[in-house]
């Protein structure tokens, strides 16, 4: 880590010194040595450093052509995978760029996209049309279902990626961005969007869980939430309007997982 530190604190630095070093960092990313944020005594921690220097990856690259129609600065390009890792890459529309660590037992179904800085713990599957956003946290056995949006979060670089805790289902088209927390077992109905602004109303406890200290919401421990709505005031005579919100219906969602995948 001290090596890293040290060229974001170089005003002298050029592209030829920080690219031997780029290398070895996208490597740590990679297998996990390093990563955007953990957990520690119970609290997300973000390593801000971290997403500085993917920064730099971007400010020292330069555009180059690498075959096939990718076209990227050339500090990106595409993570590699192999047989080893244990990890199953159903086709070649798959896309995982450099600088991801992906666990054993992860399943990528086409087409996918992961992007730098990203976190796939052991035994999660993201689905076909899913995105895995920049720095976003997936915990293990994590869902991702089709056309799944986890939002990227590279600036400020103090921000909290969206984290996504061990054994969550998400169910297919929702999404959740702005360093949205959802801890573990909860379950996220089809078509739920949840972003660092939307309340959650939990019917279960008669409350509205609104944004933390940190700008974020949590959705708590088994928690399952479907998408709802609201009404709003309108000055529009005759006319009705509602917002969507999300709604945690219940808590428990061991039994609610075993209804959405009885065939």
């Amino acid at each position: 880590m001290e090596k890293y530190l040290k060229l974001l604190k170089d005003e002298n630095l050029t592209r030829m010194d920080f690219m031997p070093v780029w290398e070895e960092f996208k490597e740590d990313l990679n297998s996990g040595k390093i990563r955007v944020a953990e957990k520690e005594s119970g609290e997300w921690k973000v390593n801000k450093w971290v997403k500085q220097f993917i920064l730099l990856g971007f400010k020292y690259g330069e555009i180059m052509d690498f075959g096939g129609g990718m076209i990227d600065k050339d500090t990106m390009g595409d993570r590699e995978v192999r047989l080893e890792d244990k990890v199953r890459v159903v086709s070649r529309t798959v896309s995982i760029r450099d600088g991801v660590y992906i666990g054993k037992g992860v399943t990528f179904m086409p087409p996918c996209y992961t992007n730098i800085g990203a976190y796939i713990d052991e035994g999660s599957m993201v689905d076909s049309l899913a995105l895995v956003g920049s720095c976003a946290q997936i915990g293990k056995n994590v869902h991702l279902g089709a056309g799944v949006i986890i939002g990227g979060v590279l600036e400020p670089v103090g921000a909290y990626p969206v984290i996504i805790e061990d054994n969550v289902f998400v169910g297919a088209g929702s999404q959740i961005t702005e360093g949205t927390i959802v801890e573990e077992g909860a379950v996220i109905g089809a078509g739920v969007t949840i972003t660092g602004s939307t309340p959650v109303y939990d019917n279960v406890n008669g409350n509205i869980i609104t944004p933390n200290e940190n700008g974020q919401i949590v959705i708590p421990r088994d928690a399952v939430v479907i998408p709802g709505s609201r009404d709003v005031k309108t000055n529009i005579e005759g006319v009705k309007l509602t917002k969507s919100v999300p709604i945690i219906i219940k808590y428990g969602s061991k039994v609610v997982l075993e209804d959405l995948l009885r065939p």
